[in-house]
């Protein structure tokens, strides 16, 4: 019997150091915080780590891990600013960043924080239409954002970030928006033929433009290329006719010059006469139309004054 009350001695004594190593030898993980309370008050934060407590007068109260949160935020009908319904979840990332105040500053602030996203998620919809609650997630996530971190300062919760993940529109209001949509669409459709039309009309009427523009500078250039031919032609004329009577006149001037200016007029005289003895034209002609002599004396003298009057050429140096 003694050697079985020994053994139950030994047998408490030994559960009791258990209990005493158990509650005075802590390992904290790490990313983990541990508050302490010695006699009902706080004692302390133990971080990560193998700490020793005072047995029966330190308690670990709370338990707090430091590694980033995600906190789903459950689904809510909020009402935008033109007065539609619209389902809308998200997830919310935080971190415990002061222990002590997330302990003592609020009996649970997770759902603390829950409910307050939902609040603010609430008013921001309210300011949007429903149009623009799509386009201005990004915005409506950095106002949640904004005024939770003001609201968990006090807790020692740092709030990170904010995702909407779903915008849920009634049934009725997602088919008038597809149809307003493929409306859209349409009407892009029609103006975008329309703007092809006027720009293929407009090529057209350029090109038919410039089609008139170079035909008139071609005829503009063709006549102009047609006068300068004429022009030059009139003058290559007029130079040759002029030398021509240059010619003559130095011929004439020349010796012998007016016995053969006398014998070319008499030739031509009779040959002119003896057409005219051919023909049956009546005409008017002097009355001394047979006497060659004459009509040479009258031809010779009128050559004669024309070559007194010409001014005689001026002799070159060195002639």
């Amino acid at each position: 019997m003694e050697i079985t009350g020994t053994l139950l001695v030994v047998f408490f004594l030994v559960i009791v150091a258990i209990t005493v190593l158990a509650k005075t030898a802590v390992v904290v993980p790490q990313q983990s915080a541990y508050v302490i309370e010695r006699l009902g008050r706080y004692a302390g934060t133990l971080q990560a780590g193998f700490h020793i407590l005072v047995p029966f007068v330190d308690v670990i109260r709370y338990k707090h891990t430091l590694k980033e949160q995600a906190l789903d935020i459950p689904e809510q009908i909020c009402i935008t600013r033109d007065n539609v319904q619209v389902a809308v979840d998200g997830i919310l990332y935080l971190k415990v960043l002061n222990p002590e105040r997330a302990s003592y500053g609020i009996s649970d602030y997770q759902f603390a924080i829950r409910q307050l996203a939902q609040t603010t998620l609430r008013s921001e919809i309210g300011k949007i239409d429903l149009d623009k609650t799509f386009e201005e997630r990004t915005n409506i996530n950095a106002s949640v954002v904004s005024e939770l971190d003001k609201a968990t300062e006090p807790w020692g919760v740092k709030v990170l970030r904010y995702e909407i993940k779903t915008i849920a529109p009634p049934q009725d209001i997602l088919s008038a928006m597809e149809k307003q949509m493929r409306a859209e669409r349409e009407k892009r459709a029609v103006i975008l033929q329309s703007e092809a039309a006027r720009e293929s009309a407009i090529n057209t009427a350029e090109g038919e433009k410039q089609k008139v523009i170079k035909a008139s500078e071609a005829r503009k250039q063709q006549q102009i290329n047609e006068a300068e031919g004429q022009a030059s032609a009139i003058l290559a004329i007029a130079n040759a006719t002029a030398e021509g009577i240059r010619r003559v006149a130095e011929t004439i001037n020349g010796p012998g010059g007016l016995e053969a200016v006398q014998l070319r007029v008499a030739e031509q005289y009779i040959a002119e006469f003896g057409k005219l003895a051919k023909a049956g034209n009546t005409l008017i002609i002097p009355a001394n139309a047979g006497d060659v002599s004459s009509m040479l004396a009258t031809a010779m003298s009128v050559i004669r004054k024309t070559g007194e009057t010409r001014p005689e050429p001026t002799a070159r140096p060195g002639a």
